[in-house]
């Protein structure tokens, strides 16, 4: 199972988000390159509270759902629409220098990384509550899903 818990895995993720450039084209979604690194910095703010985000919790999306997404033997699929705080063609950090939002992303997701006990029982805004494996669990399949977007 990966996940950002496994420092390969960090590698992995870090190897990956090097092959994405501003011009990278999209394999589905609205995103541009840029904007998804801002997303994803974007989602490390959220569950750091560093970003306050609105929820969309249901008793599904706390258990089934949330379930699959984490365990399920299949990729996320297209089209999930993400919270607008967080979503950069609504109310997302705005894309300004690539090399710098990339470094930043880097950052955050070793800063993430570092300080995942303090992220127990956190809530996700669909899925609830999450342990700190889950955490890890999560962040590495959320950039694995939009590193995929563009073909990294």
């Amino acid at each position: 199972m990966r996940t950002l818990a496994r420092p390969r895995h960090r590698m992995e993720i870090q190897q990956r988000l090097s092959q994405v450039r501003p011009d990278s084209i999209r394999r589905w979604g609205g995103m541009t390159a840029h904007q998804m690194i801002c997303h994803l910095a974007d989602s490390f703010r959220m569950v750091m509270g560093q970003r306050r985000v609105s929820t969309d919790q249901t008793l599904l999306s706390r258990t089934m759902i949330k379930w699959f997404a984490l365990y399920g033997p299949l990729h996320w699929p297209h089209g999930f629409h993400t919270r607008p705080e967080i979503d950069q063609l609504v109310g997302g950090t705005k894309p300004v220098d690539f090399t710098t939002d990339v470094e930043n992303l880097v950052a955050l997701m070793a800063h993430f990384t570092e300080r995942t006990a303090t992220l127990e029982g956190k809530s996700h805004p669909v899925f609830g509550p999450l342990t700190e494996i889950e955490w890890l669990r999560w962040s590495y399949l959320h950039m694995d899903h939009h590193l995929r977007q563009f073909g990294a």
